[in-house]
């Protein structure tokens, strides 16, 4: 699916004016439709509904969710803020005057000037639609206080199209504690790039897109930088297999990983890459980590290092088509130089992942030659060991693009909607996963996974977006089995088939 910026959004509902021939207040009934279904499939008529509604179009949208709320028996208190008494749109005050004409007697407070904040308690529900995607300013005055004041009330809120204060787009500047905390959010047409950033899951909360049948043809010919990575996406990337595969169709995978007392790392990597379909998957690991591999996954091929301990050598002895490096391999001098000499010969790009990170972050020159189009698949802390601290995960995501164009390469930021970053600055936001997966081991079945399909011939690019989803339908499945906070890596490891064949379906 394609994510738009605001303009971008805004450009669209434009082209579905003129072209399709639809208005401005039908789009604006369809919004409120949406909303209104959410509400009265949540909460009783009998529910205290407060709704604060914006001179804008945001505005509009909650005036129309009023009606619609009043035609169902709900009897919501409204106040539209109309500071100076000639603020409205056309949409705005077109509503508004349709919401007076339909019921003449509704609890509607027009703010012109000053006004007195209601009461509102932990069982209040506030509809949020002072301010949308639109706003370019940060709020202040009493905007800003009636923000503070609905925060610190405890009310649920739902905010229509983005929490009020929030910037749909991304946007360094904000204040958290400055915007609505919407305990639901619906948006429209499209999820804003804000809700895929952890330090907005507070301000966001549950968020819902509703379809408002935008123009198909403006959306297809919008181009974009952003997009999410969704199940039918997924599966017109995977080839079938044909009759007469055999393994050596189905490609040979490397992965080095392992050392002393780190040997787990290794045998998840390796049981992912198996589960990836990987024709042959070999593990180059500490000699110390045969016994363990050999009975862990027996499937896989064990090569020792000469050195009994950690890996002191990385030089692959045949040709395989992925090859990842990582997992559980330390930070030792010997296997740093091992990485260096590695990334300085291979031309084809690598898996590079944990430790192998840290050893280039420890010896950063090793940066200048990672293997075109190599995919990095940093959690929070490696990526800013990396690339230097970031304050927010907004700034992390802006440095990925910028160092990932710069270095050619293609970098997976971690986290509930993994961002894989690629060198023409395109952003890809993964749309499985569950927090059942914050678990030890989980990036190095990532790892595995991405090697594995490197191996079977997927473009770097394809595989980490492959790769992405699988990771996280698995980790899926396995909370499907386990529960949220019961599921392991190895979990998430052995629902790796489970999730091809539900995507396959």
């Amino acid at each position: 699916m394609k994510l738009f910026t605001t303009d971008d959004i805004r450009a669209i509902d434009r082209r579905t004016i003129e072209s399709e021939g639809v208005t401005s207040r039908e789009l604006i009934s369809r919004v409120a439709e949406g909303v209104a279904y959410e509400i009265t499939t949540r909460w009783h008529p009998t529910k205290r509904i407060v709704v604060f509604a914006g001179p804008g179009n945001n505005g509009a949208d909650a005036l129309a969710v009023v009606r619609l709320l009043l035609q169902q028996g709900y009897r919501p208190s409204v106040f539209l803020f109309n500071i100076g008494g000639n603020r409205l749109s056309l949409d705005c005050k077109e509503e508004r005057d349709a919401l007076l004409a339909a019921f003449p007697g509704v609890n509607l407070t027009e703010v012109k000037d000053t006004f007195n904040m209601p009461e509102l308690t932990e069982h209040h529900l506030v509809i949020d639609g002072i301010f949308g995607s639109g706003l370019r300013d940060s709020l202040s005055g009493g905007f800003l206080a009636l923000v503070r004041y609905i925060n610190e009330s405890k009310a649920t809120v739902l905010s229509i199209d983005v929490p009020t204060g929030m910037f749909g787009d991304l946007n360094s500047n904000m204040i958290n504690r400055n915007v609505i905390h919407a305990s639901l959010t619906i948006t429209i047409q499209f999820p804003r790039l804000a809700f895929f950033l952890r330090d907005n899951a507070e301000l966001v909360g549950e968020w819902r897109v509703i379809d408002i049948g935008l123009s198909s043809e403006a959306i297809a010919s919008t181009k974009t930088n952003y997009h999410l990575v969704e199940q039918n996406e997924v599966k017109n990337l995977l080839v079938p297999r044909g009759e007469f595969f055999s393994k050596a169709d189905c490609g040979s995978a490397l992965l080095i990983a392992g050392s002393y007392g780190m040997m787990g790392a290794a045998v998840l990597a390796t049981r992912a890459a198996c589960r990836s379909g990987a024709g042959k998957v070999t593990i180059h690991s500490a000699q110390c980590g045969y016994e363990v591999l050999q009975s862990a996954v027996p499937e896989a091929l064990f090569h020792p290092d000469k050195h009994k301990i950690i890996i002191s050598d990385m030089t692959p002895e045949h040709e395989y088509q992925g090859i990842g490096v990582g997992p559980g391999i330390g930070t030792d001098d010997y296997t740093i130089n091992a990485l260096d000499l590695l990334m300085k010969s291979r031309t084809k790009p690598l898996v590079i992942d944990a430790d192998a990170l840290n050893c280039i972050a420890l010896r950063p020159t090793m940066l200048n030659h990672i293997p075109v189009l190599s995919v990095l698949t940093p959690h929070d802390g490696e990526f800013d060991r990396l690339f230097d601290s970031q304050p927010s995960s907004e700034a992390r995501l802006l440095r990925a693009i910028e160092v990932a164009n710069y270095h050619n390469i293609l970098i997976i930021l971690k986290g509930r909607y993994s961002a894989l970053v690629r060198p023409d600055r395109k952003v890809y936001f993964n749309s499985s996963g569950t927090p059942a997966m914050a678990t030890a081991g989980s990036g190095d079945v990532l790892t595995g996974l991405i090697t594995g399909l490197m191996a079977q011939g997927y473009k770097p690019e394809v595989s980490a977006i492959i790769g992405m989803f699988v990771h996280g339908l698995a980790g899926e499945i396995a909370a499907e089995e386990q529960g949220v906070f019961g599921v392991t890596a190895g979990d998430i490891a052995s629902s790796i088939g489970k999730a091809f064949k539900r995507i396959m379906k």
